[in-house]
């Protein structure tokens, strides 16, 4: 379905816009990324508690999101907790709106991500780091790296150019259900594109702001995060040519 953008800025057919925001011990980022969300958008938020062991799930609650629990650690699994749960609403969403819980986006920018979908019946729209404002250092080199060797070998494989592997993106709902995610770890994001790509879905990047993190890197900020990430990324690729 195409909508159409009225000039306040609203939709003459409002679509139902759901977030899902995994969260593993992201008590000092999650209210604010929660506050900065345009609710005048977003139907409902979507926090899933992925294994924390501090005040995540109060503080986002207390924000105003739907908190679910998954007790074992992956970001994969997180996203596919969020997924599962939005299987049970009626209706359901029509587009579906993945945040990380560090404030290191910028969820203002949702109106942006979603636009291509809303106006062009785009099917994935990513928020591109890349093309967009980095604050300095708020991407390891190695992330840099990886995200160009990753998007490289996608373009290599499937023929499909991405610049990132963001993970501040927009789908819509229906496509994501035939995507059939699986992946429950570092290797989500790569498997969403790859498996778009293999179904020959719209997708296109938008470039998105991007800053420091509030709090630590769980990947990034460790040797063996970074390589663990790395390696499910690769493999993933190779997993579906």
């Amino acid at each position: 379905m195409k909508y159409i953008r009225a000039l306040t800025g609203s939709y003459d057919l409002q679509p139902i816009i759901n977030v899902i925001i995994p969260a593993f011990n992201e008590e000092n980022g999650v209210g604010q990324v929660i506050q900065e969300i345009p609710m005048n958008l977003v139907s409902e938020i979507i926090v899933v508690n992925n294994a924390s062991t501090d005040d995540t799930a109060r503080v986002a609650k207390q924000a105003g999101a739907t908190v679910l629990r998954e007790p074992t650690p992956g970001y994969g699994r997180a996203c596919l907790a969020g997924i599962d749960y939005l299987k049970t609403k009626h209706p359901s969403p029509d587009i579906v709106v993945f945040l990380d819980a560090d404030h290191s986006d910028f969820p203002e920018e949702i109106r942006q991500l979603i636009e291509p979908i809303l106006l062009d019946n785009v099917d994935l729209v990513i928020g591109s780091r890349a093309l967009g404002h980095k604050e300095k250092g708020s991407m390891t080199p190695q992330q840099v790296f990886g995200n160009w060797l990753a998007t490289r070998l996608l373009k290599l494989f499937y023929g499909v150019k991405f610049t990132d592997l963001g993970p501040f993106r927009a789908i819509k709902y229906d496509s994501l259900l035939s995507l059939d995610m699986q992946d429950r770890t570092y290797g989500w994001t790569v498997e969403m594109q790859v498996k778009a790509a293999k179904q020959k879905m719209k997708c296109v990047e938008i470039p998105v702001g991007y800053r420091k993190r509030i709090g630590f890197s769980k990947i990034s900020g460790t040797l063996k995060g970074t390589l663990m990430a790395g390696y499910k990324i690769i493999t993933t690729i190779l997993k579906y040519v």
